[in-house]
C-alpha cells in the first residue's frame, strides 16, 4: 500500500487546487463575462451542468453523481492492475481520479461543475474547461502514453529466458531410461 502513497499524495493535491481555484473564480471573476489574458486565452466564468462538453445533462445531478462515481470506482480498478513500473500510467491514474473528484465535488456542492478557461480565436472558440478538466486529459494521456509504449518494458520472445518448467535433456534420458 505504501507504493501508492506519492499518488494519493497528488489525487489530494489535484482536489485541493482545482478547489482553491474554483473559489477563487466563484468570488472574484464576473459570471459570464470574457477577461483576456492572452489574444487566445480568456478567464470566462459559466457553469456546466453536464459532464465533459456538457454532455448527459438531462441525467440531472444525482445521475451525473452516480455516474462520475462510477468512472471513478472504474479508473481506481483499472490503477489497481497496472505493474508497479508503470509510473507514468500510474500518474495518470492519480490525475484522472484528482480531477473527477475535483468535478464532483463541484456538482454534489452546486448542481453543476465551474468552468472558466477558454481558449479561443476571432473566429473559433474551444469549450470552456476548468483545471479538473485538464488533470482529467493530462492523465488519460499519460495513461495512454505508457500503453503505447509498454511494450518496451516487456521482454519480447527473442529475450524470454527458457522456462524452468521444461525439462532439460538429461532428466528426459534418465526418465526414458527408466521405464525401459
Amino acid at each position: 500500500m505504501r507504493s501508492w502513497s506519492p499518488y494519493a499524495l497528488l489525487v489530494v493535491t489535484a482536489i485541493a487546487l482545482d478547489q482553491w481555484i474554483k473559489y477563487m473564480v466563484e468570488s472574484s471573476l464576473p459570471f459570464q463575462e470574457k477577461v483576456d489574458l492572452l489574444p487566445f486565452l480568456a478567464l470566462f466564468r459559466t457553469y456546466n451542468t453536464g459532464i465533459a462538453f456538457s454532455m448527459f445533462s438531462s441525467f440531472g445531478d444525482t445521475g451525473l453523481i452516480v455516474i462520475s462515481l462510477a468512472v471513478v470506482a472504474f479508473v481506481l480498478f483499472l490503477a489497481t492492475r497496472i505493474a508497479p513500473s508503470q509510473i507514468l500510467a500510474r500518474t495518470g491514474f492519480a490525475l484522472i481520479v484528482g480531477g473527477a473528484l475535483g468535478n464532483l465535488i463541484d456538482r454534489a456542492v452546486y448542481g453543476h461543475v465551474i468552468d472558466y478557461i477558454l481558449f479561443h480565436t476571432t473566429v473559433w472558440s474551444f469549450a470552456v474547461f476548468n483545471l479538473a478538466d485538464a488533470f482529467i486529459s493530462v492523465g488519460a494521456a499519460l495513461v495512454v502514453f505508457d500503453e503505447l509504449f509498454g511494450w518496451r518494458r516487456e521482454p519480447g520472445p527473442s529475450n524470454a529466458k527458457p522456462s524452468k518448467a521444461m525439462p532439460s535433456k538429461a532428466k528426459s534420458s534418465k526418465a526414458k531410461s527408466s521405464k525401459d
